[in-house]
């Protein structure tokens, strides 16, 4: 009888420990952020509080929102993009968790699907373990996603900045969704609405001002509208620009890895890059109206992607 307690208890502890660490394994895979604040401001209404502002305190308000939790519920729980093929001399199968859509501010029922410039990106991603995707992982996550929506377009003006046609544009995609939210429930990974503000070569690879890169905005036929481009400055973000969150932490052949680490990797970043080896899978994250005549990045964590940069002027 004793053996047989004895052999209870451990089988008992040994599943209590399955359980343990598969409730780490789905909260490794959710937005580490606290709880929204019951008095958060909807999406609608934060519009109006950032209506006026001006760009760098527009950013901080932002900011302080996602910190605060005042995200959606919808985008919080991180979507897996499985991926397989040849990477040098092996055989590579890589899942990584992205948000099923793209950096928002608010409520389930009332957000804001808000573009930011790529400091802010980057600033985010820094405090809970993110990043950007690159070009490759944008084609990869369209065509991943279940919910592929046809881009739609504002005429070209200088008010493209401005947050009354970012709202504008976060509505005309909320027109697209609504129709089909029972097919397509939010949660659901969705692609083809944003271009995206990717890590690229092209980030650290040119003269001051620094740059952001974009790529994407998916037709239907899988084509992008925007090729790869970094003519704009890292200040700048129009409507059309989205953030797409990537969790740092993958799987790689079953096994825990780093994005950054693969990207970096002389044979292995062939899976997720087409622009070969991308050396600084990250963005600057200095003071956004400061160009500093010659600039170096310092990790003092090479485990953590991106995480207390430093520039040197």
């Amino acid at each position: 009888m004793p053996e047989r307690l004895v052999l209870f208890s451990r089988l008992v502890i040994f599943g209590v420990l399955i359980l343990w660490t598969g409730n780490t394994s789905v909260r490794a895979q959710q937005l580490n952020l606290p709880p929204r604040p019951a008095d958060a401001p909807r999406g609608s209404e934060f519009k109006e509080q950032v209506r006026n502002l001006v760009l760098a305190a527009r950013e901080e308000a932002i900011f302080e929102q996602v910190m605060a939790g005042n995200v959606p519920t919808f985008l919080r729980k991180l979507v897996p993009v499985t991926v397989s093929g040849p990477a040098g001399d092996e055989t590579l199968e890589v899942t990584y968790y992205v948000t099923p859509d793209y950096l928002a501010v608010g409520h389930d029922d009332d957000y804001f699907l808000i573009p930011t410039t790529p400091i802010l990106a980057q600033r985010i991603g820094n405090e809970i373990g993110c990043g950007m995707p690159s070009r490759r992982m944008v084609d990869q996550i369209w065509q991943a996603a279940p919910l592929k929506l046809s881009p739609r377009t504002i005429p070209p003006s200088d008010q493209m900045t401005t947050i009354p046609v970012m709202y504008e544009h976060h509505v005309m995609v909320w027109e697209q969704r609504e129709p089909v939210l029972d097919e397509y429930p939010p949660g659901t990974l969705v692609g083809g609405h944003k271009k995206d503000v990717v890590v690229s070569n092209r980030i650290h690879n040119q003269p001051p001002p620094g740059r952001v890169v974009i790529y994407g905005w998916h037709q239907i036929d899988g084509s992008p509208i925007q090729p790869l481009y970094s003519g704009h400055a890292e200040t700048y973000a129009d409507y059309s620009h989205g953030i797409r969150l990537v969790r740092d932490s993958i799987m790689v052949n079953g096994k825990p890895g780093h994005i950054h680490d693969l990207l970096q990797h002389p044979t292995r970043h062939a899976l997720l890059s087409d622009e070969g080896q991308i050396a600084l899978p990250y963005y600057p994250t200095g003071d956004l109206f400061e160009v500093p005549d010659a600039w170096g990045v310092s990790k003092e964590d090479a485990s953590v992607l991106g995480r207390k940069m430093t520039l040197f002027k």
